[in-house]
Protein backbone atom coordinates (compact mmCIF):
# COMPACT_ATOMS: atom_id res chain seq x y z
CA UNK A 1 0.00 0.00 0.00
CA UNK A 2 0.91 3.42 -0.98
CA UNK A 3 1.32 6.39 1.59
CA UNK A 4 1.60 9.80 1.68
CA UNK A 5 4.70 11.19 2.67
CA UNK A 6 3.97 13.43 5.67
CA UNK A 7 1.12 11.68 7.32
CA UNK A 8 0.90 8.37 5.88
CA UNK A 9 -2.66 8.60 4.43
CA UNK A 10 -3.58 5.52 2.55
CA UNK A 11 -3.54 6.04 -1.08
CA UNK A 12 -5.55 4.26 -3.59
CA UNK A 13 -4.48 1.90 -6.43
CA UNK A 14 -6.22 1.73 -9.77
CA UNK A 15 -8.42 -2.04 -9.47
CA UNK A 16 -8.43 -1.69 -5.71
CA UNK A 17 -10.46 -3.76 -4.07
CA UNK A 18 -12.48 -1.79 -1.09
CA UNK A 19 -11.59 1.48 -2.04
CA UNK A 20 -13.94 2.69 0.59
CA UNK A 21 -12.10 1.01 3.51
CA UNK A 22 -8.66 2.95 2.40
CA UNK A 23 -10.60 6.43 1.79
CA UNK A 24 -12.41 6.63 5.01
CA UNK A 25 -9.50 5.63 7.09
CA UNK A 26 -7.61 8.61 5.39
CA UNK A 27 -10.52 11.23 6.07
CA UNK A 28 -10.68 9.92 9.63
CA UNK A 29 -6.71 11.09 9.91
CA UNK A 30 -7.32 14.36 8.33
CA UNK A 31 -10.28 14.98 10.14
CA UNK A 32 -8.25 14.92 13.61
CA UNK A 33 -5.06 16.81 12.18
CA UNK A 34 -7.42 19.33 10.47
CA UNK A 35 -7.67 21.53 13.92
CA UNK A 36 -6.47 18.92 16.45
CA UNK A 37 -8.03 19.57 19.49
CA UNK A 38 -5.92 17.10 22.32
CA UNK A 39 -8.00 15.89 25.61
CA UNK A 40 -4.05 15.30 27.47
CA UNK A 41 -0.61 13.61 27.81
CA UNK A 42 -1.48 10.23 28.73
CA UNK A 43 0.93 7.09 29.31
CA UNK A 44 -2.45 4.93 29.12
CA UNK A 45 -5.43 4.74 26.84
CA UNK A 46 -8.68 6.81 28.87
CA UNK A 47 -10.36 4.31 31.11
CA UNK A 48 -13.40 5.55 30.03
CA UNK A 49 -15.03 4.84 26.29
CA UNK A 50 -13.87 7.18 24.34
CA UNK A 51 -15.80 8.97 21.27
CA UNK A 52 -14.57 8.81 18.02
CA UNK A 53 -12.35 11.21 17.00
CA UNK A 54 -10.70 12.22 20.13
CA UNK A 55 -7.27 12.58 20.45
CA UNK A 56 -4.38 12.00 22.84
CA UNK A 57 -0.82 12.79 22.92
CA UNK A 58 1.43 9.74 24.50
CA UNK A 59 3.67 10.20 26.50
CA UNK A 60 7.25 8.94 27.22
CA UNK A 61 6.54 5.36 28.59
CA UNK A 62 3.37 4.53 27.03
CA UNK A 63 1.43 1.02 28.41
CA UNK A 64 -1.20 -1.11 27.19
CA UNK A 65 -2.47 -0.36 24.01
CA UNK A 66 0.08 2.41 23.55
CA UNK A 67 3.03 0.32 24.04
CA UNK A 68 5.75 1.44 21.71
CA UNK A 69 3.84 4.35 20.04
CA UNK A 70 6.01 7.60 22.54
CA UNK A 71 5.18 10.41 21.46
CA UNK A 72 2.35 9.83 18.73
CA UNK A 73 -1.12 11.34 18.71
CA UNK A 74 -3.54 8.05 19.52
CA UNK A 75 -6.63 9.06 17.66
CA UNK A 76 -9.77 7.06 18.83
CA UNK A 77 -11.75 5.89 15.67
CA UNK A 78 -14.71 3.34 14.71
CA UNK A 79 -11.80 1.06 13.96
CA UNK A 80 -9.78 1.63 17.20
CA UNK A 81 -6.79 3.13 18.20
CA UNK A 82 -5.00 4.91 14.86
CA UNK A 83 -1.54 6.41 15.62
CA UNK A 84 -0.51 9.39 14.02
CA UNK A 85 3.43 10.24 14.19
CA UNK A 86 3.81 14.03 14.43
CA UNK A 87 6.16 16.04 11.93
CA UNK A 88 8.26 19.16 12.51
CA UNK A 89 5.80 22.32 12.98
CA UNK A 90 2.59 20.24 13.85
CA UNK A 91 0.82 22.00 16.76
CA UNK A 92 -1.99 20.52 18.44
CA UNK A 93 -4.30 22.69 21.26
CA UNK A 94 -4.39 21.00 24.56
CA UNK A 95 -7.71 20.88 25.26
CA UNK A 96 -8.08 21.87 29.06
CA UNK A 97 -5.73 24.32 29.37
CA UNK A 98 -5.71 25.94 25.88
CA UNK A 99 -2.13 26.01 25.27
CA UNK A 100 -0.58 24.90 22.47
CA UNK A 101 1.78 21.93 21.72
CA UNK A 102 4.07 21.92 19.00
CA UNK A 103 6.21 19.04 17.57
CA UNK A 104 9.96 20.65 17.66
CA UNK A 105 13.05 18.75 17.44
CA UNK A 106 11.87 15.63 18.06
CA UNK A 107 9.91 16.61 21.37
CA UNK A 108 6.27 18.35 22.20
CA UNK A 109 6.94 21.85 23.66
CA UNK A 110 3.59 22.57 25.40
CA UNK A 111 3.13 26.30 25.48
CA UNK A 112 5.71 28.72 24.50
CA UNK A 113 4.62 30.94 21.18
CA UNK A 114 7.27 31.75 19.04
CA UNK A 115 6.97 35.35 16.99
CA UNK A 116 8.68 37.80 15.20
CA UNK A 117 6.20 40.34 16.82
CA UNK A 118 3.32 40.89 18.61
CA UNK A 119 -0.07 43.10 17.05
CA UNK A 120 -2.66 44.06 18.76
CA UNK A 121 -5.73 45.81 16.62
CA UNK A 122 -2.92 45.71 13.78
CA UNK A 123 -0.61 47.85 15.68
CA UNK A 124 2.95 46.15 17.13
CA UNK A 125 3.18 46.05 20.48
CA UNK A 126 6.22 43.91 20.95
CA UNK A 127 9.48 43.99 19.20
CA UNK A 128 13.05 42.35 18.83
CA UNK A 129 14.19 42.26 21.98
CA UNK A 130 16.34 45.19 22.80
CA UNK A 131 19.95 45.79 24.42
CA UNK A 132 19.87 45.34 28.45
CA UNK A 133 19.24 48.66 30.15
CA UNK A 134 22.73 49.59 32.22
CA UNK A 135 22.45 49.49 36.03
CA UNK A 136 23.06 53.03 37.86
CA UNK A 137 26.33 53.80 38.18
CA UNK A 138 28.92 56.49 40.00
CA UNK A 139 27.61 60.23 40.48
CA UNK A 140 27.51 62.89 42.52
CA UNK A 141 23.93 63.47 42.08
CA UNK A 142 21.62 60.51 42.73
CA UNK A 143 18.67 62.08 40.98
CA UNK A 144 20.24 62.56 37.52
CA UNK A 145 21.32 59.17 37.57
CA UNK A 146 18.29 57.81 38.09
CA UNK A 147 16.51 59.97 35.88
CA UNK A 148 18.65 59.14 33.35
CA UNK A 149 18.10 54.60 33.48
CA UNK A 150 13.99 56.00 34.44
CA UNK A 151 14.62 57.62 30.80
CA UNK A 152 16.50 54.25 29.09
CA UNK A 153 13.56 52.33 30.53
CA UNK A 154 10.67 54.62 29.05
CA UNK A 155 12.43 53.92 25.92
CA UNK A 156 13.13 50.50 25.95
CA UNK A 157 9.45 50.58 26.62
CA UNK A 158 8.35 52.68 23.40
CA UNK A 159 10.54 50.28 21.00
CA UNK A 160 8.92 47.69 22.57
CA UNK A 161 5.69 49.06 21.91
CA UNK A 162 4.35 48.36 24.96
CA UNK A 163 3.58 51.99 25.59
CA UNK A 164 3.36 54.66 23.56
CA UNK A 165 5.13 57.50 22.28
Amino acid sequence: MSLTTCFDLPLLAAGQAQKELFHNEALVRIDALLHPMVETIASEPPSADPVPGQLWIVDAAPTGAWSGMAAHLALWSESGWCFIAPREGLTVTLRHSGLPARWHEADWEIGPLRASGILVEGERVLAARQPPIQEPAGGAIVDEAARSVIGEVLTALRTHGLISS
